[in-house]
Formats: C-alpha cells, structure tokens, sequence
C-alpha cells in the first residue's frame, strides 16, 4: 500500500470516528432540548467558521446557479432534521445507517438528473441497498413506522444535495455551497422554533420545537458537537485528496461501528440480527453503487 493511501484511509478512519462523536453529542442535547434547536446549534457553529474562513481567504468562483444553490441547501436542512430527530428517537446505530442510504439515492439520481453512467454493478448496488433497507425498517408489509419513513427520507434528502453538489462545484467555492447550507441551516430551525412556540403537532414533531435557553453542560455538548462535526469534514476532505474515492468511500462505513459502540454507551441496545444484516447491506449496496463509474 503507498503512503498517500495509507494516509487518505487515516484520514477516513479518524473523520468517521468524529461523525460518530457528532452523532453520539447530538443523542445527547436531544434529551433536555428538541432536534430542531440542535440542528440550528450544529449549522450556526458551522457558519461563524466557514464566513471567518471566506474573510481569510477571498473566494474566486464564476457563479450562475442561485437556484441550485438554494436547492442544495434547502434539501440538505430538510434531510438534517430528519437525520437529528432519528438520533434523538431511535439507536444511533440505526440513524447513522438510514444516513448511510444516501449513497444509494446519489447514484440513482446522478443517473437520473445528471446522466452518469450507472453499471451492472451500480444496479445491483441499488438493488442490494433496498433490501437493506427493508431489514433496518423490519418491514412486513404492514406500515412503517415514523422514524422509518423519516430515515428513509433522509437518505433521499442526502442523495438529492449530494448530486447537486456534483453540478455546483464547477460554480461555486466549495465554502460557499457549505455556507448555503449551513445558512438555510440556521434561518430554518429559527423559524421553526418561532412557530413551534405557540403550535404543536404530534405528527410533524420533527419540524416544530420551542427553544430552550441551554444549561452549561449543554454548551460544552453544543461546542464539542460542532467541533467534531468541523473536524470530520475536514479530515474527510483531506481523505478524498490522499486516496481513490472508491478505497476511501468504503472506509467511511467505519462510522456505523464507532456508532454501534457510542451508542451502546449511551444506553442503546446491541442491534438485533435484522438490523445487522440490513446495516451489512447497505455498506455493500454503498461499495457497488460507488464503484459504478469503474465499468
């Protein structure tokens, strides 16, 4: 193995185990405070950082794509909130795997919107990670439950912002598509938390919560959330740059062991057989979508 592989697979390694941190904070705000007020913590910490990087360092992009722009982030808010509610309802293991779907959905829909060539391997990828995703929601032809729907949604939100992202990045810096994100990140939930002030509905839970003025402990969860959720962005980056994505991309499923692990400390049970072999799924479906552009 040489060493820019051998370095990019560290990077992965150590980027998967902070998503997994990130994850693991977030279980935990999630106990005294609603998913929304932690998605607009986790997104405004995000912004202070990347505008003081942007006043670092001056963008040079040709732009043209507003309305991209804005899709990207709008879609990637919406998918975030799901992904945060499931952390805070379900075993971080299981939220961490719907998230992983997105990598199923990105393929589809770069064939799909942006013509990718999608292989005989991509197809079975794809084919592969929908049984999976039937063992994780321990489907029986009845009705899913909530957090099934929201996981799965979640994998679809990802998917749609990760393949937009693809067209942007010969816009735009990709501080700025970050930025957009991150934005639409931290407006959102402020709205939401506004609105969910004086309405409530048990149904859409996951979009509507009163802000609550956080305990010490809580921004020392807040601050360490996003920390590591900057960190593992830019370790993940840097992985990318060492190593081929293919080697790179299926490290990255390390982050459902250090969350089986995480979770487990924080009172989650080991998963049952069904989870397991829908989680093995998905990896799998994830490698074979991934390596689609190999054929």
């Amino acid at each position: 193995m040489d060493t820019e592989t051998s370095q990019g697979i560290k990077f992965m390694l150590l980027a998967s185990l902070l998503f997994a941190f990130m994850g693991a904070f977030a279980k935990e705000l999630s106990s005294s405070m609603s998913s929304v007020e932690v998605v607009f913590f986790r997104n405004i910490f995000g912004v202070v950082l990347i505008t003081f990087s942007l006043y670092k360092k001056p963008i040079m992009q040709k732009g043209g794509k507003p309305w991209l722009l804005f899709f990207r982030g709008f879609v990637g808010f919406a998918a975030l909130l799901m992904f945060f509610y499931n952390i805070s309802n379900i075993s971080l293991a299981q939220a961490m795997t719907f998230s992983k779907t997105s990598t199923i959905f990105t393929a589809l829909f770069a064939y799909i919107f942006i013509k990718e060539k999608l292989g005989l391997k991509g197809w079975i990828g794809i084919f592969i990670g929908f049984i999976g995703i039937v063992f994780i929601t321990k489907f029986d032809g009845g009705t899913l439950e909530k957090t099934d729907w929201l996981g799965i949604l979640t994998g679809v939100g990802a998917g749609l912002a990760y393949t937009s992202v693809r067209e942007l990045r010969t816009y735009y810096d990709t501080r700025v598509i970050v930025l957009s994100f991150m934005t639409i990140g931290s407006i959102g939930p402020a709205i939401l938390m506004f609105i969910g002030s004086f309405y409530t509905n048990d149904t859409f839970d996951f979009l509507f919560g009163e802000f609550t003025v956080p305990s010490l402990s809580n921004w020392l969860f807040i601050i360490l959330m996003g920390t590591t959720a900057t960190f593992a962005q830019i370790f993940m980056t840097k992985a990318y740059a060492s190593a081929k994505a293919g080697i790179v991309g299926t490290i990255s499923y390390s982050t459902l062991i250090f969350a089986i692990a995480l979770g487990m400390i924080l009172g989650d049970k080991f998963p049952d057989i069904w989870i397991i072999l829908g989680i093995i799924l998905i990896v799998i479906s994830g490698v074979l979508a991934s390596s689609k552009n190999k054929e």
